[in-house]
């Protein structure tokens, strides 16, 4: 293989477009193709990019000329879209989740091992530079061992415009897998990865949206460090208060009186079918113009913070705060690094042969498995134990 990973994609819809300033500038990747089932994303992006796009996914994972495919896909097809890749020699980069159940994430698993491929699962907000600073400072053991990870996260994700997948749990919708995915991700990668058992509540408080909204979640790790994942997405305090008024993607965000509550309130007006086609309008590849800016700060996905026996950690709008014993430092971190920057550069890295990634199937595996035990546990009312986790 060349020095060129020569990329197509499989969905022109919002993962991508979050994902494509990352594949454009990164210098190992050629895009060389693209797949949808959309007419209109297809023209679109082959007016951008001069590239061939296919209706079939199957039919571009066949092509000689393309080495990996990015799946970007609704997640309960993303178990027949990494296969068909795999099947077809190619390595595989597949948004998170996973998969919709233990089973097909384990096939996958075991499909990368047969076809010897790579299968990275990104973007997570682990690969956000702030979470990844916290985690150099904790295995450095400057201020001991790690004891406690938070991660609170509160936001209108159940009030934005959703398809009907977004919102069924089996598909794979709801906040346990779309979000808690993240948060579950962020407190593996910082603590090592290698969970024991879950305790957790989940809330559905709303009947128009029946889907998990909300989920309070008590993890400990095999080593005995505990950890919590709050997550509330029903559109009433939001957690930007509490992180500089800095969203998701290092955007600043400002809550006025007239905003307040807008999201539900939209939602709440909207005719039938009308939800979905403003989500389909908002998630579609349209042109290089309506790609989404990059934040002037780091990123936030709530709140973070990390204790260790002798110290703190927790993020500021430009990088990280470490609380010692006898001081406080912070450590800015280089502005106009995205986490998807930083999936795209650990999935090259992986497929060129230079170092093995992190967040493999396997480690894919053991989030979802997390996710898993969070509804069960909730369902249950009791401690959850976990037997799919892996370690760095």
């Amino acid at each position: 293989m060349s020095d060129i990973v020569r990329v197509g994609i499989a969905g022109l819809g919002t993962a991508t477009r979050l994902m494509l300033h990352a594949l454009m500038r990164n210098p190992l990747v050629e895009i060389v193709a693209a797949a949808s089932v959309r007419e209109e994303e297809r023209l679109a992006f082959t007016r951008d990019f001069s590239i061939p796009t296919y209706a079939d996914i199957e039919e571009m994972c066949g092509l000689e000329g393309v080495d990996a495919i990015y799946v970007s896909t609704p997640t309960h097809l993303h178990v027949a879209h990494v296969l068909m890749a795999l099947q077809h020699g190619k390595h595989v980069l597949v948004e998170k989740p996973l998969a919709t159940s233990l089973e097909s994430a384990r096939t996958i698993v075991h499909a990368a091992k047969q076809y010897d491929r790579v299968v990275v699962v990104g973007h997570s907000h682990s690969y956000d530079p702030p979470i990844q600073a916290i985690r150099s400072v904790v295995q450095s053991g400057r201020i001991g061992n790690l004891k406690m990870i938070h991660n609170w996260c509160y936001t209108d994700w159940m009030y934005r415009p959703r398809l009907q997948d977004e919102l069924n749990t089996a598909l794979g919708g709801g906040v346990t897998f779309r979000q808690g995915a993240h948060q579950f991700d962020i407190i593996r990668f910082i603590g090592g990865g290698k969970l024991r058992s879950v305790r957790s509540a989940t809330g559905v408080w709303d009947g128009g949206r029946p889907t998990e909204g909300s989920h309070v979640v008590f993890l400990e790790f095999e080593n005995g460090a505990a950890a919590t994942a709050v997550y509330n997405g029903y559109d009433h305090f939001h957690s930007s208060e509490l992180t500089f008024g800095i969203g998701e993607w290092g955007n600043e965000l400002s809550h006025d009186e007239a905003s307040y509550g807008s999201r539900r309130r939209m939602i709440g007006e909207l005719r039938e079918g009308e939800e979905q086609d403003i989500k389909r309008q908002q998630s579609a590849y349209r042109s290089l113009t309506s790609l989404p800016d990059l934040g002037e700060h780091q990123p936030f996905f709530g709140m973070t913070l990390v204790s260790c026996e002798r110290g703190d950690i927790r993020q500021i709008p430009d990088g990280i705060r470490v609380y010692s014993e006898d001081s406080v430092e912070d450590i800015a971190l280089p502005s106009g690094v995205t986490p998807h920057d930083n999936v795209i550069a650990e999935f090259c890295d992986a497929v060129l042969g230079r170092q093995a990634p992190v967040h493999t199937a396997a480690w894919g595996l053991a989030t979802l498995e997390v996710c898993f035990a969070v509804l069960e546990s909730a369902a249950k009312r009791q401690e959850v134990y976990l037997n799919c986790q892996t370690s760095l």
